[in-house]
């Protein structure tokens, strides 16, 4: 049995499609590792949804002593990057990306870890917004925007995990009580070790911790030229957290378990974060991920499925 139903933080471009211009920001969110060719913000500067402003989630973050990229910003980082896309408190925020469902969640994950109450991620994205018909823009954007965001929105520490709070909860098994389940969202030959890191770090995984690869949470679509993903439904999300945990699945959707969800450097653990969000489920995330924890020669190393 899942915990109780809340409002979903996804919304669908049809319904976008029916409200006012100017009732809402459409904010985009896009991000591609770093060996990727394509460049969001030259792709926003081409093409993006009317009104649509910039946020840079590898630009809005705060300095990390390993040289992290796209870690949580501080308090005045976050509140200055709003006030230069004019974005207040009040603004309803409709966060998207271009791959579908990517880097958006982890763009909502900031939001809402500072409070911003009117936030959402836009399921499918642009292409999907593409796909309906509905406008958008190619013009250069009419920034600069300015606004005030008072005050200071306030960080809450309690939805970030921290490497000393992840080795600690490392030493007790899965099926402690008194350990937080971690569910990790990077492919499952990364996880067992059997493929190596995008990046100069080990491979495998933090002890005692769960492989759920964000991909099984989410629908690919491929209509001709365009491809790509949307959040599966509350039904099959569910399905998936079962596949995953057996017998354990049943403390977690009940919401008698704490999760913290985890990945190679914190941008698609969030998508398991929004998941368990959409089931009514409360979640932390381990901002450093596998790129924190691995760079450590003191971390141990767990491979196989184990």
């Amino acid at each position: 049995m899942s915990s109780p139903a809340r409002e979903s933080l996804l919304i669908n471009p049809e319904e976008v499609g029916t409200w006012a211009l100017g009732s809402y920001v459409p904010v985009d969110a896009s991000w591609f590792m770093h060996a990727a060719i394509r460049r969001p913000k030259e792709e926003f500067e081409v093409k993006r949804l009317p009104n649509a402003r910039f946020f840079d989630l590898d630009k809005v973050a705060s300095q990390h002593p390993l040289g992290l990229p796209h870690m949580m910003p501080d308090n005045h980082t976050f509140a200055d990057a709003l006030e230069s896309l004019g974005i207040d408190r009040g603004t309803t925020v409709v966060l998207y990306d271009t791959h579908g469902v990517f880097s958006s969640p982890r763009a909502l994950f900031t939001f809402k870890a500072f409070g911003h109450p009117g936030a959402l991620v836009l399921n499918g994205g642009l292409p999907a917004w593409e796909e309906q018909g509905l406008p958008v823009e190619t013009e250069p954007p009419s920034a600069p925007w300015k606004s005030s965001y008072k005050p200071v929105p306030q960080l809450d520490a309690s939805v970030i995990r921290s490497y000393e709070q992840m080795v600690d909860n490392s030493q007790y098994e899965r099926d402690s009580k008194a350990s937080e389940l971690v569910l990790d969202a990077r492919a499952h030959p990364r996880y067992t070790g059997e493929t190596p890191e995008p990046r100069d770090i080990p491979s495998g995984h933090i002890p005692n911790s769960f492989s759920l690869p964000f991909s099984t949470l989410l629908e690919q679509h491929d209509k001709g030229d365009r491809s790509y993903t949307t959040m599966l439904s509350p039904e099959k999300l569910e399905q998936a957290i079962r596949d995953v945990l057996g017998p354990s699945a049943d403390a977690v959707l009940a919401g008698q378990r704490p999760i913290v969800t985890t990945c190679g450097s914190g941008m698609t653990a969030a998508i398991i974060w929004l998941a368990l969000q959409e089931l009514g489920i409360d979640a932390s995330v381990y901002d450093e991920s596998w790129m924190g924890y691995a760079a450590r020669k003191s971390s141990k190393i767990a491979t196989g499925d184990e």
